[in-house]
């Protein structure tokens, strides 16, 4: 099956559709023999298709890909859905799943498939049949983790539509992709070392449905033991978004004995805690040494630039699209860098 394209006909002027009996007829063949040598069917000759393929291009007739990818049972799509929180809309969604949206779509045009993207927040709202409904031939779900009921919701199709791939949180299987958070606590907590920082402090929650933050607290905890110091316990704050609690951490902390160092869970509560101590005198890196974690772009802009911990985003992107496609039965780590900027002095 093919597009059928519109071409004047007769003295009127009328215009009407090119259909694959105009092409046969042009090319001297039957329309069934049209259909094969458009279809690339090795049954067709060489010579057969190039004359078909040039009356076509004459005529201005064109395959309907979509129709022929229906009709092999593939959509060559990739659904993305980028949870939001509820009651919120696509400009609250952080950054960070901005990025990641966009390698992701990169990864899937690579491969020869376009992205179908959704944003969903209200759990009366919720879609993820994209498989099901032949609307797409997998799933990948990326957002925020502050919205749980939209979490479960699609991790209880996955029990049941095959082909879903996740970013971040949730249980250990296959089906999840994560940056490497163990080795990106590491390379924090050695960068802050290296400035002299003794006292280092871990913010961000470590229970709940984060497993992310979960798994950088313990990469803290072991480097600060290989370095022969003493772990604290995880500096949290108050506050919807990420920024909030930041800043409601600092106010924490700095009521206390003062940490010498931070290591936060995710870049936008350290932006926020950054403006933070920056309104209470506190100057960074000279009073305090400041990693983040996300590597976002915004970070480069902040006062002072945010020294970060990256994940490869283009990588990310196609492990994602691999394991939604593939099924790969392997759990799949990102790997990371350090961004260094100035929100840490040089190492003494």
């Amino acid at each position: 099956m093919a597009r059928q394209s519109d071409r004047e006909s007769g003295e009127s002027g009328e215009r009407r559709r090119v259909t694959s009996f105009d092409v046969a007829e042009r090319a001297g063949v039957s329309q069934s023999t049209v259909s094969r040598a458009l279809a690339g069917l090795e049954t067709i000759t060489e010579a057969t298709r190039r004359r078909v393929e040039e009356a076509a291009r004459e005529l201005g007739y064109f395959v309907d890909s979509r129709a022929a990818r229906l009709r092999s049972g593939e959509t060559r799509t990739v659904a993305v859905v980028v949870i939001a929180r509820e009651g919120g809309d696509a400009r609250a969604v952080n950054p960070f799943h901005y990025t990641l949206l966009g390698s992701t779509c990169a990864a899937a045009a690579a491969r020869g498939y376009q992205a179908l993207v959704t944003f969903q927040s209200e759990p009366d709202n919720l879609f993820g049949r994209f498989v099901e409904e032949r609307r797409a031939d997998a799933v990948i779900v990326i957002g925020t983790t502050a919205n749980r009921p939209a979490w479960d919701h699609f991790r209880a199709l996955a029990s049941d539509q095959p082909n879903m791939a996740f970013w971040g949180a949730g249980a250990e299987d296959e089906e999840w992709v994560r940056s490497d958070n163990l080795e990106g606590a590491h390379l924090a907590v050695q960068r802050l070392v290296a400035a002299g920082h003794r006292r280092i402090a871990f913010v961000g929650e470590t229970e709940g449905h984060q497993r992310q933050f979960e798994e950088r607290y313990e990469g803290y905890r072991r480097a600060m033991e290989a370095h022969g110091l003493t772990p604290l316990p995880a500096a949290t704050g108050e506050g919807r978004t990420r920024d909030a609690q930041g800043r409601s951490a600092m106010e924490n902390l700095l009521s206390g004995d003062r940490p010498d160092g931070l290591f936060f869970a995710c870049d936008a509560m350290a932006l926020g805690a950054l403006d933070h101590l920056a309104q209470c005198g506190i100057d960074v890196p000279s009073d305090l040494g400041v990693v983040g974690f996300d590597g976002l772009g915004s970070g480069a802009h902040s006062h002072p630039p945010l020294t970060t911990v990256e994940p490869e985003f283009a990588l990310a992107g196609e492990m994602l699209v691999s394991v939604a496609l593939d099924a790969s039965p392997v759990e799949r780590r990102v790997p990371v860098r350090l961004v260094e900027r100035r929100s840490v002095r040089a190492p003494v």
